[in-house]
């Protein structure tokens, strides 16, 4: 990703106010120091990490590192994360309750303005389904999760609309 190729769409998608979106499938850690360089080196390029940077709640040190250093990357003000897929990164079955503590690291180093929900659709419709997807985070909410009504609605919408503005078709109703 850091290479000359790389470094040039980086530059060329802030140019164009086009997000990146960094998909970690094989760990966040695999990438992380190529992530930080071109947030480093780029920081008019909005990047996106999916799925909770698929840090699952760290039950050792290697998985502690890793959500320290997606943890980290709230310094960069461009970086958002993406909350979604979260039966790829919970140990539990729906409503994976342990990404409780994730989504509250989450909303207290990134702030609510910088994540936003997503489903994995279509894969989440033989997890939990969709619309159970959709209703967890409101659920986590009512659970403890310490999350204001505007905070909900950063994360489950106003979060997209503002990275991809005039994406959004105006309500019917």
């Amino acid at each position: 990703m850091t290479n000359e190729i790389g470094k040039a769409m980086f530059a060329k998608s802030g140019e164009l106010g086009v997000p990146i979106g960094f998909m970690c499938f094989k760990g966040l850690l695999l990438h992380i120091a190529d992530i930080e360089e071109l947030c480093t080196q780029f920081p008019s390029t909005t990047v996106i990490i999916d799925h909770f940077g698929f840090c699952k709640p760290p039950l050792n040190e290697l998985e502690n590192e890793a959500w320290s250093r997606l943890l980290g990357l709230s310094k960069f003000p461009q970086v958002y994360v993406k909350v979604s897929a979260s039966f790829r990164v919970s140990r539990k079955p729906y409503p994976y309750a342990d990404i409780s503590n994730l989504l509250s690291d989450l909303i207290s180093t990134f702030g609510a303005k910088r994540l936003m929900w997503g489903s994995d659709f279509p894969f989440v419709v033989k997890e939990c389904g969709y619309k159970k997807a959709k209703d967890q985070i409101t659920y986590l909410s009512s659970t403890g999760l310490p999350l204001s009504t505007e905070d909900l609605e950063w994360i489950m919408g106003k979060t997209a609309m503002h990275l991809f503005p005039g994406a959004w078709a105006p309500s019917s109703n």
